[in-house]
């Protein structure tokens, strides 16, 4: 059945590089390395299948690109297995950085200052970008050296594991800044990571408990539900006041009417 407008039935989306092994090997000759690692040179794409059955065994081209061809002979499905395994070793150990973001206001007290700050070197210790976001609201915005102030003040106490990346800048009716980890608090987790890796493959049996990585991730997650300022206007607040006073009374009215 066709389908409408003419496209096609099945997406084709682009197919990464294909492993050619044992009959899919079209070359006439290839350069043959043995299961042991010893090199066989340059044999015939019919001998070197010849080889691999005999050790009941693959032949599998590892350098298509070389002339000719490179080929080995091992257990294909061995190698596929491997190589997805340093492929999810080599994603576990990379570093993804993210940008966190805490918000204050000019009238955020000391208090909430000092838990926002903890939490800002809890974010920079574990490997994150830091944006502190100072907003304004109403005539605030006419005194922006409290943000400076208190900015300066968050800088100044978490200098010695973070780099400022961006100076205190006005954006609309904000004032942000944003530091990034100096590379000791990566080495650090790098060190740290290895370490647990080799302690979970002596110690902890696969598929028992959380990780410390988990446990860190689910903190941070906590921490950061409590870092964003409500939005207490006292206008707008004041105004819901009055338009629900403003409707309880027309609603007593009204009931009075229906009583009479």
């Amino acid at each position: 059945m066709p389908v409408a407008g003419g496209g096609r039935r099945f997406s084709r989306d682009p197919r990464g590089p294909q492993i050619r092994i044992n009959h899919r090997i079209r070359v006439p000759e290839v350069r043959v390395v043995a299961e042991d690692g010893s090199n066989l040179g340059v044999l015939s794409t019919e001998q070197a299948l010849r080889r691999a059955q005999e050790v009941g065994l693959d032949l599998v081209e590892v350098n298509p690109k070389a002339t000719p061809p490179v080929c080995k002979i091992l257990d294909f499905g061995k190698y596929k297995y491997e190589e997805k395994k340093r492929q999810r070793d080599a994603k576990r150990k990379q570093t993804v950085v993210e940008v966190k973001e805490i918000k204050i206001r000019p009238k955020t007290d000391d208090h909430d200052i000092e838990v926002k700050l903890r939490a800002a070197r809890k974010f920079v210790e574990a490997g994150n970008k830091v944006k502190v976001v100072c907003r304004f609201r109403g005539r605030e915005i006419t005194h922006p050296e409290r943000a400076r102030m208190q900015l300066d003040f968050i800088l100044s106490k978490i200098e010695d594991i973070a780099n400022v990346e961006q100076r205190p800048t006005m954006e609309a009716r904000t004032m942000a800044v944003l530091v990034a980890p100096k590379p000791i608090v990566f080495q650090r987790l790098a060190s740290e990571r290895a370490q647990k890796e080799r302690t979970r493959g002596k110690e902890r049996p696969a598929g028992e408990g959380s990780s410390p990585e988990n446990t860190l991730d689910v903190d941070l997650d906590e921490d950061e539900d409590e870092l964003h300022e409500p939005d207490d206007d006292d206008d707008d607040e004041g105004d819901g006041d009055e338009a629900g006073e403003a409707g309880e009374a027309g609603e007593a009215g009204k009931t009075d009417d229906a009583k009479t």
